[in-house]
């Protein structure tokens, strides 16, 4: 067993410092490999050719699952989640749940991402940022905001989809017009009964029929289980024009998950979101007041997709046995987390809104 990991440590790609011999690391700063020891600082070399998009069908025959160096996969006992790193590097705790509960695992690092965007946040502006969030949660129980620790904030590059694809659809419906026609009614006034016109609106349905073609490109599905989708919602915006090609250098000093989503269940989450946007092509394309019984018959075609790595600072921290995330944007610094709220600060806030309520009415009753 010892051959066989001490074997699999010598294919492991290193960045070793040309001036010190110390493993380099990236820097979203820079955007270069620095060295933490001595400082030299070295260029990456860019790749400027097309990001390749693979064909859905042929994912089992042609997906890559080699990711440019020999991988290790930590698992966290505590939440589940599975981490990729090189042999070379060392974690201590889960980047999700700070749990120091980590095991080695043996299983396959899965398909190999094709393109990433880098860290242009760094480690000291994220923690910057997320101290500045923290503190302005009002509601927050006190311990939260004195005893997080920043300090366990993790680059982490999540597992993303994306989709591409052709659709043609073909819809029925029954089409509303509205027209007004001019009615008479009773009504009683000052004691009498008289007759007076008013104008009624009705709707004339009439049935139509149509096509809708259109073309859906980088439709965004979130890869993992272990950060929230809707945190994840608010951090967006990504600049997907900023991706480029996956390149180990990038992911030196870095983590990454390994995506709990599936290509197919992505493509599950994927069709909803394109249905939606069709339908809603659809009701704009009919000319019409109203829509109802509205069917629509869609077909996907030239699906493709990409494996591709998104920048985040990952951080948590537990509160009576809950685990509460805090996520920041790797590419734009925007925070976004979930967090406890205190009981005694919303009863406190509940009876000053009370007692200022009061106030202002005993004044408005004294005037």
């Amino acid at each position: 067993m010892e051959n066989k990991h001490k074997s699999t440590i010598e294919k492991t790609d290193i960045f070793p410092c040309p001036s010190c011999g110390a493993n380099m690391v990236f820097d979203p700063a820079s955007q270069k490999l620095v060295c933490p020891y001595c400082g030299l600082k070295s260029e990456i070399e860019k790749d400027d050719t097309p990001i390749t998009e693979y064909y859905f069908l042929d994912a089992d025959e042609q997906a890559s699952t080699d990711w440019g160096t020999e991988k290790r996969i930590i698992h966290c006992e505590n939440c589940g989640a599975d981490t990729i790193l090189d042999h070379t590097a060392v974690a201590e705790f889960c980047a999700f749940c700070g749990s120091s509960h980590i095991v080695r695992n043996e299983s396959s690092v899965g398909i190999a991402p094709e393109s990433l965007i880098p860290f242009t946040i760094s480690r000291k502006n994220a923690e910057t940022g997320f101290t500045k969030w923290i503190k302005h949660r009002f509601l927050a129980p006190r311990k939260l905001k004195t005893s997080y620790q920043a300090q366990r904030i993790t680059g982490v590059y999540i597992p993303f989809w994306t989709y591409d694809a052709d659709t043609r659809s073909t819809y029925t419906a029954e089409a509303g017009t509205y027209y007004y026609v001019t009615e008479t009614e009773w009504v009683e006034e000052d004691g009498e009964r008289k007759q007076v016109e008013k104008q009624v609106k009705k709707t004339r349905w009439e049935y139509t029929s149509g096509s809708y073609s259109r073309f859906f490109n980088d439709i965004l599905i979130n890869a993992s289980k272990k950060v929230n989708d809707k945190l994840i919602r608010k951090l967006e915006p990504f600049d997907l024009t900023e991706l480029t090609h996956y390149n180990t250098q990038y992911m030196s000093g870095f983590l990454a998950e390994r995506y709990s989503v599936t290509l197919k269940e992505g493509w599950s989450k994927a069709t909803p979101i394109m249905d939606e946007k069709i339908e809603n092509g659809i009701r704009n394309q009919i000319d019409a007041d109203e829509i109802r019984n509205l069917n629509i018959d869609t077909g996907f075609y030239g699906v493709t997709y990409k494996h591709i790595l998104l920048p985040i600072w990952v951080s948590s921290f537990i509160y009576r046995n809950k685990i509460y995330q805090y996520l920041v944007n790797g590419q734009t610094g925007e925070v976004q987390g979930k967090y406890p709220l205190s009981v005694v600060k919303i009863l406190i806030t509940i009876l000053l809104l009370v007692a200022v309520i009061a106030g202002i009415g005993a004044w408005l009753f004294s005037n």
